[in-house]
């Protein structure tokens, strides 16, 4: 009885190689594929929505020593889960597959809670020349369509002052706030950009510092980077899948 060659027993320790590499991507491809398909498509049971529309605030004098910031929330269930991150909120609200049960009265029980009010003024700084600037909130009557103030009262008159704005950062690190200042001044906050100096005493064109000029593409490139690596594993898992069944099929 003749027996065909082995013709493996001639292979180059590459080729031998890369054959038990497929041989081990075979039997991992499936067990990869769950783990990344659980991972893009299974949210965290109390995560964030920062990839929504981008929070606002708005920086302008008010008289000789005030500076007065507007800050409007991006989306109406932000104001949810900041609610239940204060307490002031039940955590039944964030629902079993991560989404947020909105209801109208959310803003209106946030509005009135002083938590809020002390978290406006611990995450919306004024400084001037390294000095604070005693702020004061204050929260509209529909908070989710006008938002909320802080007013601050400086040592000197005002100039140029450093506003810090850290809102909802705390929540998760992606959200965005896009400022607009007097004389068409504007700035991109975020995790990583948390101040910027404002002109609101004499009218300069432009006073936004360049650091945060380049925010917003970072974050954009960032964005699109993580995209782009989930869909290269997700296609590299199922090439793997499809070459697998291909083989088993042969052998059949």
């Amino acid at each position: 009885m003749a027996f065909a060659p082995d013709r493996r027993a001639n292979e180059s320790p590459v080729v031998s190689a890369l054959r038990r590499a497929l041989r081990h991507a075979r039997r991992c491809s499936w067990g990869v594929l769950a783990l990344v398909l659980a991972g893009v498509l299974v949210p965290a049971p109390a995560s964030a929505h920062p990839f929504g529309a981008p929070q606002q605030i708005k920086v302008a004098g008010e008289g000789e020593h005030g500076v007065r910031v507007r800050w409007l929330v991006g989306g109406a269930d932000d104001l949810t889960l900041l609610g239940i991150s204060l307490g002031v909120l039940p955590q039944d609200r964030v629902l079993l597959d991560g989404a947020v049960s909105y209801e109208a009265s959310d803003a209106e029980t946030l509005a009135g809670a002083p938590k809020f009010a002390k978290y406006l003024t611990e995450r919306i700084i004024v400084t001037q020349d390294g000095r604070p600037c005693e702020g004061k909130a204050s929260v509209a009557d529909d908070l989710a369509a006008d938002g909320a103030e802080v007013r601050f009262t400086c040592p000197e008159p005002v100039s140029t002052v450093t506003v810090t704005a850290r809102m909802l950062t705390d929540l998760h690190e992606a959200y965005r706030t896009l400022a607009r200042g007097p004389e068409g001044q504007k700035a991109v906050y975020d995790a990583n950009h948390e101040s910027a100096d404002w002109t609101v005493g004499d009218g300069t064109d432009d006073c936004s510092p360049a650091s945060t000029r380049t925010v917003a593409a970072v974050s954009s490139r960032s964005s699109a980077l993580q995209l782009s690596v989930v869909g290269g594993v997700l296609l590299a898992v199922v090439v793997a899948g499809a070459f697998w069944h291909r083989r088993r099929g042969r052998k059949a």
